[in-house]
Order: structure tokens, then C-alpha cells, then sequence
């Protein structure tokens, strides 16, 4: 008995299609957003950042001394010596006034979110 191409790869075709909805299906939450803040000239830019709680914000100094991006209610404190990154994630919702532990008169502001 002779079988068709088509017919070996159905049920194939059905297991991938399967997986490919489980992967979309309402209990697979999206992959958290990434918002990058740049310090340079001893600022932090953007200086304010709109984002949901479990986001990752990834700290880049690109200024030769050394900075941190401290949030005074101890949510974070990223350390980062000249020319170093960091990542912090955004654990609950809240406007979160930060500033640089080095340099007090650096701020930001993150608006955080519910994830809805």
C-alpha cells in the first residue's frame, strides 16, 4: 500500500498547529516590553518613561564617570561604572522617581503600569 505525501505529513502538520495555538492561547502572556534609558553629559534621557509592571529597563552610561540608577524607596539601585549596563525589572505598579546616587541632581521619572 502506497501512501500519499500529504497524508505522512497530516498528522505532522497537526501536532505543529496545535503547538502553534497553545503558544498564542489566552494563557501565554506577551513577552515583557524593553525601554532602554541612555545616560550621557551626566542625564539621563528619555527623562521620563511610560511602562507596565514586569517590563525590563536597561540602563546604558555612556558617559566616562560612573553613575547608578537609584530609586530612593529601594525598588532598584543599578550600579554602573563608565561605559556599563544594567537592567532592572519593574516589579509593581507607581510613578518611580529616581535619581543617580553619584550625582543627585540627575533624575528621571517611570510610570509604571498594570499589565492589562
Amino acid at each position: 500500500m502506497v501512501f500519499s505525501t500529504a497524508r505522512r505529513r497530516a498528522p505532522i502538520l497537526a501536532i505543529g498547529a496545535a503547538l502553534a495555538l497553545a503558544a498564542c492561547g489566552p494563557n501565554h502572556a506577551p513577552a515583557p516590553a524593553v525601554h532602554t534609558v541612555v545616560i550621557d553629559q551626566l542625564a539621563f534621557s528619555p527623562k521620563a518613561t511610560t511602562a507596565n509592571v514586569g517590563d525590563v529597563v536597561v540602563w546604558v552610561n555612556k558617559d566616562i564617570l560612573r553613575h547608578s540608577a537609584t530609586d530612593p524607596s529601594g525598588a532598584f539601585d543599578v550600579d554602573l561604572p563608565a561605559g556599563a549596563t544594567g537592567k532592572t525589572v519593574l516589579k509593581q505598579a507607581g510613578s518611580i522617581k529616581y535619581a543617580c546616587r553619584y550625582h543627585p541632581g540627575m533624575t528621571g521619572t517611570i510610570s509604571v503600569a498594570e499589565k492589562g
